[in-house]
């Protein structure tokens, strides 16, 4: 962590304070070339019980600086001392000394051993790309600099917010957190700096959720992959490395092994009814962010005053322009409508007032909202000018739709939320209640129109639903089992399709716009950035 403090502070208070990690191409290279010095061998005699031989995987701790390390290599210099040797995958600066952030890192190594009593003079840094060590001098010089970094370090960890990010550094772009730390897009809101932000965050994340909707099913774990079985037969396999989320619909077993492995590996787990209301979710150890979730309690307490007025205002906007966008039919009274209802939403200055606003852009939105659909389903659209948005249970097809597509997109941010370090259930604009995912509701507001109701409209105008992927049943109105697996499928698609963001102006896919949101969220939270920008497109 003190490595991580000399390269970048904020990288530092990312991983020790909010205990937050995420690997990249460098990260398992790194771990390549450790495979060897992380097993253990060898002893490691007291100081008066004899010499040191070459020893690896050498636990040791200074009380007295409060660090502990693993040492990748120790070794006796052939006069009594030991010698610390620490493994890097890449090579030393250009004029051959070391990089500062390893110096001070195999520095502490050395004084960790001296303060239990082995002498020692110098320690050695072998860089695995050029085959080379570069020895380290313990002077009276660097001994006070390294100490005094971890004295800056501890200072900095006790801190309620992160450092704020480099400003332009090609540091940035190397780092297995670029993605959770959001350097240029938290310093282009603060405006530190004059260039858009550069496309430093993926646009397509490897890992993908798992949908197991088939009854009777379960989910197990063998060499690394989550196995989906029925009745002994195996109906599909994934690489745990591939997953992001496990989701298990109706009468579906999973392992106590897959759970642990899926725990180790920060997947949540989310278990839902058949017809995809979330009944609970599970995530290993708890976030540690603390401070995090305390200025959410502390917002929620407060009513989330401008927050929650950001958020409706760009439902609003976002639901307008899905209409522009898709209506068969003359709809200019409702959007100019819905327009200065924007408006009015991000100037509400009470919580009431935003109530009314919000409920009167919806009863607009809905009413227009068969207009999108095309003729080819004009009776489910009909059915639906006719009863209105229901739910709890649907009692239409289209209704069924939407319920589904907005249990699905809650789902989604309520792991994205966990993941962030947030509280899922202390929302901002949604009262918390039992068993509501408020917070994960309050960002599924902006979505609704993005994601959702885009999915819906979709599949009814390209004909891949049709009546016969519903099921009604006194009264209620359901999809089929095939009928939930189109939808997901196409609720995939439309999460995986790049957009241009807004703010920051580079293309990444919807599936990310909602973790970036969820962190720009929390930067308001803590007071890193002065305000909520939500996502809206034009």
């Amino acid at each position: 962590m003190v490595n991580e403090f000399v390269y970048c502070p904020r990288l530092f208070y990312l991983e020790w304070v909010e205990a937050r990690f995420a690997d990249n191409d460098d990260t398992r290279l790194g771990q390549q070339i450790h495979r060897n010095v992380d097993r253990a061998s060898g002893a490691v005699p007291l100081p008066e019980d004899g010499p040191v031989k070459a020893t690896r995987s050498v636990t040791v701790s200074s009380p007295r600086l409060g660090v502990i390390s693993k040492l990748d290599l120790l070794e006796s210099d052939g006069a009594g001392a030991v010698v610390p040797i620490d493994y890097k995958k890449g090579k030393p600066q250009s004029d051959g000394s070391p990089w500062p952030s390893d110096e001070v890192q195999v520095c502490l190594q050395a004084l960790a051993l001296r303060d239990n009593g082995y002498p020692c003079t110098h320690a050695e840094l072998y860089y695995a790309a050029t085959r080379q060590r570069v020895r380290i001098d313990l002077t009276a010089e660097r001994i006070a600099r390294v100490e005094a970094i971890v004295a800056d370090a501890r200072s900095v960890a006790e801190h309620s917010t992160a450092p704020l990010p480099l400003v332009d550094s090609p540091k940035c772009v190397r780092c297995p957190l670029v993605g959770l730390c959001l350097p240029d897009e938290t310093n282009a809101i603060l405006s530190r700096r004059d260039q858009p932000p550069r496309p430093l965050v993926p646009s397509a994340p490897d890992q993908r959720p798992v949908y197991v909707t088939e009854p009777g099913s379960f989910v197990g774990v063998r060499s690394g992959r989550l196995d989906v079985t029925r009745d002994n037969e195996k109906l599909a396999s994934f690489r745990l490395i591939d997953v992001a989320q496990l989701a298990v619909f109706g009468r579906v077993q999973v392992s106590t092994q897959a759970l642990q492995a899926c725990f180790a590996r920060q997947i949540p787990v989310l278990w839902l009814s058949t017809g995809g209301w979330l009944h609970g979710y599970a995530l290993g150890q708890p976030p540690k962010y603390a401070e995090l979730r305390r200025r959410q309690t502390a917002m929620h307490a407060q009513g989330g005053t401008g927050l929650a007025q950001s958020i409706i205002g760009g439902k609003i906007l976002n639901a307008r322009t899905l209409l522009r966008r898709n209506t068969r039919g003359d709809v200019e009274a409702t959007l100019a409508s819905l327009k200065r209802l924007a408006g009015q939403a991000r100037s509400a200055e009470t919580f009431p007032t935003l109530l009314g606003i919000e409920g009167t852009a919806a009863r607009l939105y809905f009413a227009a909202f068969p207009a999108m659909i095309a003729p080819a389903a004009d009776e489910i659209a009909h059915t639906f000018s006719q009863l209105g948005r229901n739910r709890r249970p649907p009692t239409d097809p289209l209704n069924a739709l939407l319920s589904f597509c907005y249990a699905m997109l809650t789902k989604d941010l309520v792991a994205i939320t966990l993941g962030v370090g947030l509280d899922p259930y202390l929302g901002i604009y949604h009262r918390s209640r039992h068993g509501r995912p408020a917070l994960a509701l309050d960002l599924a507001e902006e979505f609704r129109p993005l994601i959702a109701d885009s999915v819906v409209v979709g599949l009814l105008n390209n004909g891949e639903i049709n009546d016969s992927d519903f099921l009604r049943r006194a009264g209620a109105v359901s999809l089929t089992a095939d009928g939930r697996r189109t939808v997901l499928r196409a609720y995939e698609r439309r999460l995986d399709t790049e957009i241009r963001h807004p703010v920051f102006g580079y293309r990444i896919s919807y599936r990310r716009v909602m973790d970036v949101q969820a962190r720009l969220l929390a930067g308001a939270l803590v007071g890193e950035i002065p305000e909520y920008k939500p996502m809206i497109t034009r």
